[in-house]
């Protein structure tokens, strides 16, 4: 079941990227709401928000370190991790696991999910792994400082 859960966010992640490249590449934006959101081509060599720029080799290391030490905490761990972290964790996994299937594969990792704030803010254009991270982040967070990760 666990497994479910990391290959559902990978194929989700993959399925939408080489719908962007299909379908967004070296077009204009798609604009869904006026403004606010739309569907915008990038290929991001840094980070999140852009961060540290043509550092492939860093993060593909890094990549594979996290995943090999969140694998080690659901599997091998000391701790007794209730179905939510184990799930959260498993989801965490899929979206370092779809941006480093990016980075080896293209050297870069494809965003295309675009949020701005009327004409003054634009958020970071981001991709369905990054939504994974962040969401799966903020439930392990909540779980950890409210201690309820343990069955």
């Amino acid at each position: 079941m666990l497994l479910l859960f990391l290959t559902s966010v990978v194929l989700l992640d993959q399925v939408t990227k080489y719908a962007a490249i299909k379908h967004l590449k070296d077009r204009g934006p798609y604009i869904i709401i006026k403004d606010v959101f739309q569907l915008y081509y990038v290929e991001n060599f840094g980070a999140a928000f852009g961060i540290l720029q043509n550092r492939k080799i860093f993060f593909i290391i890094v990549s594979i370190i996290v995943i090999i030490g969140v694998l080690f905490l659901i599997f091998k761990g000391s701790y007794n991790l209730n179905n939510l972290m184990r799930i959260s964790l498993m989801i965490f996994l899929g979206g370092a696991i779809g941006n480093l299937i990016d980075r080896i594969r293209l050297g870069y990792v494809i965003d295309f999910i675009s949020f701005k704030l009327g004409k003054g803010y634009n958020f970071p254009v981001f991709n369905i792994a990054d939504v994974s991270i962040v969401i799966s982040t903020l439930l392990i967070m909540a779980m950890v400082l409210m201690d309820r990760y343990e069955m």
